[in-house]
């Protein structure tokens, strides 16, 4: 009887597989899953289905996917000829949320958005102004604080000049400085 069972320090007899299978009848490799193992495996699988779709579905969500043409990602402006001349009226770009302005500096793209509160200023032609219609701030051509209540100049986005190709990036965003009105608080 020592070959088919072992014993433990204490006395007590356990059994091998050998014994297993002559006592059941069974391989205990081949054994059928109990109803109760079968549960446990089918709930653990679904809930690492369910952590494996929720972690895709955060990914997803979470990770910006602009594309060209769209707001937060590239603009295609054309080709430098393309741009409006140095001193011209800003040009509205509404799908890209800017105002295409060009200077002796180069062209610049500011962001349609008044940086006091949020709202959305318009060019004054007659005053050659950006005029916010919410509070009255007023920004110059180029986007410089001419008056408040906005504390700094409008932001805007990076313009990259490749060749002769002009993009504008508006997932880039440059802050305004703070301006001399309201003593240069930002």
């Amino acid at each position: 009887m020592i070959n088919s069972q072992t014993l433990s320090s204490n006395g007590r007899a356990i059994l091998n597989e050998r014994h297993f299978t002559e006592i059941n009848g069974q391989n205990p490799a081949k054994r059928n899953l109990s109803r109760r193992e079968f549960m446990t495996y089918a709930v653990g699988a679904a809930a690492a289905l369910m952590t494996v779709e929720a972690g895709y579905v955060t990914y997803a969500f979470l990770m910006p996917r602009f594309r060209a043409g769209e707001f937060g990602g590239l603009f295609d402006l054309g080709s430098l000829t393309d741009l409006p001349p140095i001193g011209a009226e800003p040009k509205p770009i509404h799908d890209g949320k800017f105002w295409l302005i060009n200077t002796e500096d180069g062209p610049r793209a500011l962001y349609m958005v008044c940086t006091h509160l949020g709202c959305l200023y318009k060019w004054q032609p007659s005053r050659h102004l950006f005029e916010c219609p919410c509070h009255g701030s007023n920004f110059d051509r180029e986007g410089n604080l001419v008056q408040g209540p906005a504390n700094r100049s409008l932001d805007q986005f990076v313009v990259n000049i490749e060749g002769d190709r002009v993009s504008v990036d508006t997932g880039n965003k440059i802050r305004g400085e703070a301006g001399a009105e309201n003593g240069g608080v930002a």
